[in-house]
């Protein structure tokens, strides 16, 4: 009898419509069933051996919530038998409503409830754990997760014995992730946990990848780059890392009509075994970032999300470096000044902080002058030595990058058509805060804000807490001065500081958007099950 492997995944919700991602042990149908009439099903596809689908669901009332249930060939395989949770639910949208989004990143998969955390309880546990207590409560529309959703590169202890009934990890990779088959065990770990589990089946989610979904420090650079592709275990490593990001991340990020239109989509739908079709695709998007694009939009009523690939669209030519590259630039430009009057804010979701601690700001610009040849060869080799060691490749080493960023918000946010607000929603540095920026002709009409949220289940060693606090302070930004000095950096277009944090700990924020105002929570897990509120502000007035 055909089994519910993994799932569901709500991805997608809007007004009318919804998909529901499921991975089953066979080939199948897939249906959803809700309470209230509405369905839909697909029949699974195949990739390595495992089968998958993304079940369209039509016909839903707006402003609803209404339970479902998952059948495969006509048997029912969700809710679990003897569940514990409440029935898992599609929530549709009404305009004008209030939209609650909780964003965090970088996710360890937690140890069964009855063994030791030595992190932490997690908090996409926590949040489950209280939605599940008070389901007709409030909870998150939507769910964005910034990256590290798996770690590749640092497995668990019960994946490494896995790993090692299967392969010497004596030879590289190791005990890191080779191939798809491998992949999957890193998916099964992390979203087998049965809050998480339910959570995902309950409230849709929005994600982008960062380094660890692929390795550390993934496009750091050009000579990184170049070293990886000489090893003889990398090839296989980026190509599984692509494919099956595809396949249980990217794909519950498009809507309806998107895959309705997406010809990778079609033609994986209709082969027997997609699996070469899906290399095939990997495979150009490794030797071309420009032949693939990670990045989407979705809209939420008269909020706008802009979640950007800041690690695959890399520019990585020294002389050329560029966050993004020209392709993509141009998206992210479009799509942020579409229909202006349109939304009254503007989210742009990118994995890593656009503004930093000014000593790591100043930091990242200096290695990145060094890199590039400004003192001499000398220098360069040590900049690209310091870049790899210290992960200094946010938006700060890409300078013209980030330049380019500033200006766009400047000009989405002025004029009679300007939201309430720009929220940068990052997270990936192990801690939490706000940053606001300024601009020496005044600025936009529009807040600004950096608000970075990490981690949401992982360590958070005593030098990050030492180091970031430093990193903000007076004495720091002199510091950093004397290195933008040294590496000949250009000034930053605009000037910032904090507005809160830094905050350590196992963390998520939560954004309350209605009309044109917006609400920043900040909550941390606790060991007895709870979310503790550390901060909440007013970002906006409506």
């Amino acid at each position: 009898m055909v089994e519910l492997r993994l799932g569901p995944l709500l991805r997608y919700a809007d007004g009318s419509s919804a998909t529901v991602w499921v991975e089953a042990s066979r080939p199948c149908t897939a249906e959803v069933r809700c309470a209230d009439g509405a369905r839909g099903e697909a029949r699974t596809f195949q990739v390595a051996g495992h089968h998958y689908a993304l079940v369209p669901v039509t016909g839903l009332t707006p402003g609803t919530t209404t339970p479902y249930e998952v059948f495969l060939d006509g048997t029912r395989v969700w809710p679990l038998p003897d569940s514990a949770f409440p029935p898992s639910v599609i929530r549709t949208s009404l305009e004008g409503g209030d939209l609650h989004v909780s964003f965090g990143s970088c996710r360890w998969a937690a140890p069964d409830a009855d063994v030791h955390d030595p992190v932490g309880p997690d908090a996409l546990d926590t949040l489950a754990g209280r939605v599940a207590a008070d389901p007709d409560g409030e909870r998150p529309d939507v769910l964005l997760l910034l990256g590290d959703q798996v770690y590749a590169d640092e497995t668990s202890e019960e994946t490494r014995r896995w790993l090692a009934a299967r392969r010497d990890l004596s030879d590289p990779p190791g005990s890191e992730v080779a191939d798809y088959e491998e992949y999957t065990r890193l998916y099964y770990e992390s979203w087998l946990d049965p809050e998480i589990r339910w959570l995902l089946s309950t409230v849709p989610s929005c994600m982008i990848f960062d380094d660890h979904d692929v390795i550390d420090d993934w496009n750091t650079s050009a000579a990184w780059l170049k070293d990886m592709r000489a090893t003889p275990w990398w090839r296989e490593r980026i190509l599984s890392g692509l494919m099956s990001y595809w396949v249980y991340q990217h794909l519950g990020n498009l809507s309806p009509a998107e895959l309705a239109t997406d010809p990778l989509y079609a033609t994986v739908r209709e082969s027997p075994d997609a699996t070469d079709q899906l290399r095939t695709f990997a495979c150009k998007a490794d030797a071309d970032s420009a032949s693939v694009r990670w990045s989407y939009r979705r809209d939420f009523g008269r909020v706008r999300l802009l979640m950007v690939d800041s690690r695959a669209a890399r520019v990585l030519k020294e002389d050329a470096r560029s966050m993004l590259d020209p392709g993509e630039e141009a998206w992210l430009r479009e799509q942020t000044l579409d229909e202006r009057g349109s939304y009254d804010h503007l989210l742009v979701g990118t994995s890593l902080p656009w503004l930093l601690p000014h000593l790591v700001h100043d930091a990242e610009a200096w290695d990145a002058a060094l890199s590039r040849g400004e003192r001499g060869a000398r220098w360069a080799r040590f900049g690209e030595k310091l870049r790899r060691k210290a992960d200094l490749e946010h938006w700060a080493a890409f300078p013209s990058s980030f330049t380019a960023l500033a200006d766009l918000f400047a000009e989405a946010g002025s004029g009679p058509e300007a939201p309430a607000s720009v929220l940068v929603l990052s997270g990936d540095v192990h801690h939490a805060y706000m940053a606001e920026p300024t601009w020496p002709d005044g600025g936009p009409d529009a807040r600004v804000l950096q608000l970075t949220c990490s981690p949401v289940h992982n360590s958070v060693p005593g030098y990050i807490r030492w180091g970031f606090r430093f990193g903000w302070s007076a004495p720091a930004r002199a510091l950093g001065r004397r290195f933008a000095r040294h590496g000949r950096c250009e000034k930053p277009p605009v000037k910032w500081r904090k507005k809160g944090g830094p905050w350590f700990g196992n963390q998520l924020m939560t954004l309350t958007l209605r009309g044109r105002s917006a609400r920043l929570r900040l909550e941390q897990a606790r060991g007895n099950g709870v979310l503790e509120t550390v901060e909440d502000t007013t970002l906006t007035s409506g």
